[in-house]
């Protein structure tokens, strides 16, 4: 009679959904198993709700007992990928803050890291430190033209700052882990150059002559309009100048980070010799750009030693991208080769909702975009008819029939910086050790003046 009960619920929120146009609706139950109710064996509803730890919101600053369940699925991992099946939700963005807070408090993770530039996350963690500045003002001077530009961004930081002042022993950091684009500012040069004229004075003439013409990139995509020829003359040069900081033969924690600095401009440097124009080209630089993020989150991790939660798109934390044309390796798989089962990757699917995504990989504006329902044969179809109406499972120990299902192939949603995109196959359990489902996303909250 409850299940009856909850089909029926599930009608009219449909016929609700598609009328909505991705407006926010009021929380009804999930329908439960549509398969025949006595092959409970081959009925895979059935076995995911036995794995499902049902999430009682997304929002951070609440109860956390729901998340007991994902402490013990984590275990003694030092670096958790948490995705995101699209590039700009509410719940996705509310959802990493509510676990970060939590692994924090509970687990001793330390560092919150986001696919941004380096140079960026660098910038934030400075105000995370030292407190002088504003967190709104620093999300609109790093965040600018990026999906994480939003709300929920100027929420995570502000929390992490008061954590800061709270306990001033025991301090979070912010890190982005990906290349320099859009900008690589003069003061991020100067964290090098300041360094070697400091510390190694003789150097600096040369380190400045390497530099002139790079320094600063304050807009890749301008930047990108130089001839190539020119542009691998620079990458040359800065790979040069990493060179050059590396022979100084320093010691000690101002070394090891101009040292790494130096080298991520080497890296955004070779990366921005890549041809937009030429899509066979860009299988090359988006498995080097995944390389790189995956060498920077091990680089913090064994330097600073702490526990990190990694924030980037599934297609970047997973052990395989839906695309793997376009992403032929992944940070996901490039972390698992170096940290074994100190990584595990999580990652998210929805149901139907709202995003922002762009008519245009490069360039254009992040924009409002919705989908319905999600179609019968598609991933989350099915695991939108668990009873839970938000859940997250482990997949490595969900039951044979969940297992069998969650490794074979079929379309699921995956948005990144353009849309629209078609669902691809995949099979959720090569992508991800945990699994946390959503029945409805919305657009991120656009920051505030």
């Amino acid at each position: 009679m409850v299940r009856h009960r909850k089909r029926i619920s599930r009608r009219g929120l449909l016929v609700t959904a598609v009328a909505a146009t991705g407006a926010v609706l009021t929380p009804v139950a999930v329908q439960a198993a549509t398969a025949d109710p006595a092959d409970t064996k081959q009925d895979p509803v059935r076995a995911l709700e036995q794995a499902a730890r049902p999430l009682r919101s997304t929002e951070p600053g609440r109860n956390t007992t729901d998340l007991r369940a994902l402490d013990s699925m984590i275990g003694d991992a030092k670096v958790v990928g948490l995705g995101e099946a699209t590039h700009g939700s509410h719940e996705f963005f509310a959802m990493k803050e509510r676990v970060f807070r939590h692994l924090v408090e509970e687990k001793g993770f330390t560092t919150f890291a986001l696919e941004l530039s380096w140079s960026a996350g660098l910038q934030i963690d400075d105000y995370l430190q030292t407190g002088k500045g504003d967190a709104r003002q620093i999300a609109k001077e790093t965040l600018t033209n990026s999906p994480w530009e939003r709300e929920e961004f100027v929420s995570l930081i502000e929390w992490m700052r008061d954590f800061n002042s709270r306990h001033p022993d025991r301090t979070v950091h912010f890190m982005g882990d990906d290349l320099g684009a859009p900008a690589v500012n003069d003061a991020f040069f100067g964290r090098v150059t300041d360094y070697v004229r400091q510390n190694h004075p003789q150097a600096l003439p040369k380190l400045n002559k390497l530099y002139t013409g790079l320094r600063p990139i304050d807009d890749a995509f301008a930047y990108l309009r130089k001839p190539l020829a020119e542009r691998q003359q620079l990458a040359t040069k800065a790979q040069q100048a990493l060179e050059l900081v590396s022979s100084q033969q320093g010691s000690g924690e101002a070394f090891a980070w101009a040292e790494q600095n130096a080298r991520s401009i080497a890296q955004t440097a070779k990366f921005l010799t890549m041809n937009p124009t030429d899509p066979d080209s860009l299988p090359t630089f988006q498995r080097f750009r995944d390389e790189v993020m995956a060498q920077n989150i091990t680089w913090w991790q064994q330097h600073t030693g702490q526990k990190i939660l990694l924030s980037a798109h599934n297609d970047h934390v997973a052990y395989a991208a839906t695309d793997p044309q376009l992403y032929p390796k992944t940070q996901g798989s490039f972390l698992h080769d170096t940290m074994g089962k100190n990584y595990l990757p999580i990652g998210f699917t929805f149901h139907q909702g709202s995003f922002l995504s762009k008519d245009t990989a490069l360039g254009g504006a992040w924009k409002k975009f919705t989908v319905h329902a999600a179609r019968p044969g598609s991933n989350e179809h099915t695991l939108d008819q668990v009873r839970h109406r938000d859940f997250y499972l482990d997949v490595r120990n969900a039951p044979a029939p969940a297992r069998d299902w969650l490794n074979t192939a079929r379309p699921t949603l995956n948005v990144g910086t353009q849309f629209p995109v078609k669902p691809r196959d995949a099979a959720l359990a090569k992508g991800f050790d945990v699994l946390i489902h959503l029945h409805e996303v919305r657009e991120a909250d656009k920051l505030k003046p």
